[in-house]
């Protein structure tokens, strides 16, 4: 996503610090008194980088290519919702129908997934190669895309209709090369040679180093969404018993861990959410450390360590904990801390680093893990409903519960924003309440650039630079 946000332009943008809604490929938009009809006015300016031409028609065959079955993401899809159809009311002027309210709506238009493409050549290309061959209507143009090796961008010279977030009106810089890296040490190597201009997800260590030189910067781009954190499965023993789980979490010193791995770059976790900028739906005191409360949790739950080995029993079962953590952004360090952190307390920890995303989803499905680590960012607070609803596509901690379904549900569709802000937090008591999660730092993309690169500036989401902006001095 993170080099496509400047090949895709998206319906509308959300403004990066007031989080206001503004005009993109649609000038103007109305919403029906009964929050299902959602009618935009659009440029009528707007050409693809294959010159066709943006048009309701041409929206209307995205979202028909989001719905497909065949599309490779299931994310889009649901960040639409309860989506009936798009219709043309003529050329320019598009409606959006839904089976009912949908609140997030606005927000899902404003992210790059739901960017607009050129329908002819995802008719061309299909969704299994269309991936190589990407057409937006953005400030740049997609070159070239070789797996784990780069993504080559161009600057689109007829770009004219960049919205209002944007301080530059055309692109100073011709061509970007995004680089893949599979180890942290070589990345750092290539930006100390002049090879890169500048590198996210920086371990502490090396952005502490390369930031003392004159030649680099430093910066903390604070993430919006979910914090990292530890979902803890509730369908399986041990972590099926909420005493286990509570126990848990007292049993872990996060801001120590915090401290260790980030310095004071990276802020402990309040909640489900991060304090940016969702701090008004966040408890007022976060989980604390007790290893003393974790033991006495552990000792009414059954699990004893009768034999003085170091690690509790129940019966003939020990109390021991299958982890899974992602490979990005210090989380297997901090995974490395909790299991000390759990293992002082009486479990045996098997940690496991998954490779990529993909691995992490797939354990998700095969349900083997008793906790299993995720960072996610989003801009409504409806993203917990892909992660804590029964069905949702992302619920990790497998926790089944009509009553919070009702009440994400109807966060989703609640329109008043005072209402809506009463349901999730009553959502997200909830969830506290269940202990299926283990918080442990508000994300935050370390980055470091160097001296030469200014105007760095990023979307509403955090993650995704605006490269029409960006300046680089000779």
């Amino acid at each position: 996503g993170i080099p496509l946000q400047s090949v895709y332009d998206t319906l509308i943008v959300r403004h990066p610090e007031s989080g206001e809604f503004l005009p993109s490929l649609a000038l103007a938009w109305e919403i029906s008194p009964d929050g299902r009809t959602y009618t935009f006015h659009l440029r009528q300016d707007v050409r693809f980088h294959d010159d066709s031409r943006f048009n309701a028609d041409a929206a209307i065959a995205n979202f028909a290519y989001v719905l497909n079955p065949e599309y490779p993401s299931q994310k889009a899809a649901a960040m639409i919702g309860p989506f009936i159809e798009a219709i043309a009311e003529d050329e320019f002027t598009l409606r959006i129908q839904l089976k009912e309210p949908f609140a997030p709506l606005l927000d899902s238009l404003s992210q790059v997934y739901l960017g607009m493409a050129s329908p002819d050549a995802l008719e061309q290309w299909g969704p299994a190669e269309y991936q190589f061959h990407q057409v937006g209507t953005g400030p740049y143009r997609f070159i070239e895309y070789i797996p784990n090796d780069h993504i080559l961008l161009e600057s689109n010279p007829d770009y004219a209709w960049g919205p209002s977030i944007y301080t530059s009106t055309t692109a100073s810089i011709d061509r970007v090369e995004f680089r893949f890296y599979e180890d942290e040490a070589t990345r750092a190597i290539a930006l100390e040679r002049g090879e890169v201009d500048i590198m996210g997800e920086v371990p502490t260590h090396d952005a502490l180093r390369l930031s003392s030189q004159a030649e680099f910067v430093l910066r903390a781009v604070p993430i919006p969404g979910q914090p990292l954190q530890f979902f803890l499965n509730t369908q399986l023993a041990p972590t099926d018993d909420p005493r286990v789980r509570q126990a848990l979490i007292a049993a872990v010193d996060r801001p120590r861990i915090l401290m260790t791995l980030f310095g004071d770059l990276s802020p402990v976790a309040q909640g489900v959410l991060s304090a940016y900028p969702f701090a008004a739906l966040l408890p007022a005191v976060s989980p604390a450390y007790s290893p003393e409360q974790a033991n006495a949790l552990l000792d009414q739950a059954g699990w004893i360590d009768s034999d003085g080995n170091g690690v509790r029993e129940n019966g003939q079962n020990e109390l021991a904990l299958a982890v899974i953590a992602p490979p990005w952004g210090s989380n297997p360090e901090a995974a490395q801390l909790i299991k000390v952190d759990w293992e002082a307390v009486g479990a045996r920890v098997n940690l496991e680093i998954a490779p990529a995303f993909g691995s992490l989803k797939q354990s998700q499905e095969q349900g083997l893990y008793h906790a299993i680590g995720l960072n996610f960012f989003g801009t409504d607070a409806d993203l917990l409903r892909t992660f804590y609803r029964s069905d949702g596509i992302y619920n990790w901690s497998q926790f089944q519960s009509e009553a919070l379904d009702r009440l994400l549900d109807q966060a989703s569709t609640e329109t008043d924003v005072a209402m809506r802000k009463q349901l999730y937090l009553q959502a997200i008591q909830s969830i506290a309440d269940q202990a299926l999660t283990l918080p442990i730092r508000d994300y935050v993309n370390i980055m470091i650039h160097r001296q030469t690169l200014s105007n760095l500036h990023f979307s509403a989401q955090g993650w995704f630079p605006y490269l029409i902006d960006l300046k680089l001095a000779s």
